[in-house]
C-alpha cells in the first residue's frame, strides 16, 4: 500500500485528521443560546470556534506580524466574531464615542467584517466595523451607489467590545451582530452568506492592511474576492 493509500485508511478509520478545510470557507459553530460578548478566546463559548486567519494584505502579500485570528458563532438569533489582532503603532481616533456610530470609522485602526447574502446581485451586502476603543459602524452597501459610503445611516441594532494590551502589543474586539440584518431566511445549519473579513490600521511607516481573502486590489469593496461564511453544528 503506497503512502497517499495508507494516509486515506487512517482518515476514515480517525487515526488522522481529515484534509485541510476550504481556505475560501469559514465555519460559524452553532451554539444554543445567545451570551454576553467576551474577549476571552480560552472561554467555552470561543474555544469551540474554529479559527480563520487574516495574513495577507490586499495584493496577497504575506504580512505575518499581523496575523489575526478571527473565530465565528452563531445562534438562532445573532452571529457572532472574535477578533485578535497583533500591532505595532495604533491609529485611534481622539475623543472616541462609543454611545452612537462614527462614521468614517475606516480612517484609523478597524477590524470589518462584510456579510452578504444575496447571490444574485454580490454588489449589496452590508458591512461591519469595531475600533480598538469600542467605537463601531454598520453600512448597508450598495456599489450600484456610487456614492455607498452613504449607507452608514443603517442601523442593523449590532453589538460591540473591544480592549487593548498595550503590553502584549495585541487589541481584540467582538461583535454580535442580528442575523436577520444580512439574512431574510432563519439561521440554521448549512445556510451559508458571502464575506470577507479585514483589519486596516497605523499610519505613515506602520500603516497596513490585513484582509481574509485578498481582494487584489487597492479597495476592500470587491464583491467577487469574497469567500463563504457556512453555518454548521
Amino acid at each position: 500500500m503506497n503512502g497517499f493509500a495508507k494516509a486515506v485508511c487512517f482518515v476514515l478509520l480517525g487515526i488522522l485528521p481529515a484534509l485541510a478545510a476550504d481556505p475560501g470557507v469559514v465555519e460559524a459553530r452553532y451554539a444554543e443560546k445567545n451570551v454576553p460578548l467576551t474577549l476571552d478566546a480560552k472561554s467555552d463559548f470561543w474555544r469551540k470556534a474554529h479559527p480563520a486567519f487574516l495574513e495577507r494584505d490586499s495584493f496577497g502579500k504575506a504580512v505575518p506580524a499581523y496575523r489575526t485570528e478571527v473565530r465565528a458563532r452563531w445562534t438562532k438569533d445573532n452571529l457572532y466574531f472574535l477578533f485578535t489582532c497583533p500591532f505595532e503603532q495604533l491609529h485611534l481616533k481622539s475623543n472616541p464615542v462609543t454611545d452612537k456610530e462614527t462614521n468614517e470609522l475606516w480612517n484609523w485602526d478597524v477590524a470589518e467584517v462584510f456579510l452578504g447574502s444575496d447571490f444574485s446581485d454580490i454588489q449589496r451586502y452590508k458591512e461591519f466595523e469595531v475600533s480598538p476603543q469600542g467605537e463601531w459602524v454598520d453600512l448597508d452597501i450598495n456599489l450600484h451607489n456610487p456614492h455607498h459610503e452613504e449607507g452608514w445611516t443603517w442601523n442593523s441594532g449590532f453589538e460591540v467590545v473591544a480592549r487593548v494590551d498595550q503590553d502584549k502589543h495585541i487589541w481584540y474586539a467582538a461583535m454580535r451582530i442580528p442575523y436577520s440584518s444580512v439574512d431574510n431566511r432563519p439561521a440554521g445549519p448549512g445556510n451559508t452568506l458571502r464575506m470577507n473579513l479585514f483589519r486596516s490600521g497605523g499610519e505613515g511607516q506602520h500603516a497596513h492592511e490585513v484582509t481574509w481573502q485578498p481582494p487584489m486590489n487597492k479597495t476592500f469593496h470587491t464583491p467577487e474576492r469574497f469567500g463563504l461564511l457556512k453555518l454548521v453544528h
